[in-house]
């Protein structure tokens, strides 16, 4: 078992590494057949899904170093709280990072749908739009509603903090690992312009 702390340190220099574009090489499959026995995961990453931000090369990670899950906007539902509680509890990874991204198109989205609410979306887009709403919602009765770059910035961040204590405070599972078996959880920000992780809460 890996600490959160060193695991946090491995995606930290693996960020840089692909900043730089310099590659460890990790990204071979030269484990393949190690890996089909077990996989013991550094970090569980909640990620977007927008095709941009793969984290096993903003991290420079490779085959089996990261258990990944993927949905649009990084929101939390039940079905990605039973995931990190999974890799969490059988593959004892003790790091958890909810990964945003700048522009991120979720946000974008929710923001829309605030401005102008659409008369036909689809209950499944709207599922997704409504986990992001409360972190776009408050912002937008602020001056910020007058300058959507900077809106959509800091609603990025809000989205990934309230992603964060959903997992930090609405699961008995993590809130246990988090007390007494050393589980960090953070959040994160890909900044698509210049490739940079920034770790920003939590750590």
């Amino acid at each position: 078992m890996i600490p959160a702390q060193e695991a946090l340190q491995r995606l930290r220099d693996g960020n840089r590494r692909f900043v730089a574009s310099v590659s460890s090489g990790e990204m071979h499959l030269a484990r393949k057949v190690e890996l089909t026995q077990q996989q013991e995961p550094i970090a569980i990453i909640l990620g977007c899904s927008d095709a941009r931000v793969p984290a096993e090369l903003v991290f420079d990670q490779g085959l089996g170093d990261l258990f990944v899950i993927r949905v649009a906007g990084n929101v939390v539902a039940p079905s990605q709280v039973g995931s990190v509680e999974f890799a969490a509890s059988r593959f004892n990874t003790r790091l958890v990072v909810v990964l945003g991204h700048s522009r991120c198109g979720a946000v974008l989205a929710t923001v829309e749908e605030l401005q102008r609410p659409a008369e036909n979306q689809s209950i499944n887009l709207r599922s997704i739009v409504d986990r992001v709403r409360p972190s776009v919602q408050e912002l937008m009765r602020t001056e910020l509603k007058d300058d959507m770059p900077s809106l959509i910035g800091r609603a990025v961040r809000a989205n990934v903090r309230a992603s964060v204590d959903h997992l930090r405070h609405g699961s008995a599972v993590l809130e246990q690992l988090i007390r007494h078996e050393g589980l960090l959880v953070v959040g994160a920000e890909y900044s698509l312009e210049t490739g940079v992780v920034d770790f920003f809460d939590g750590v």
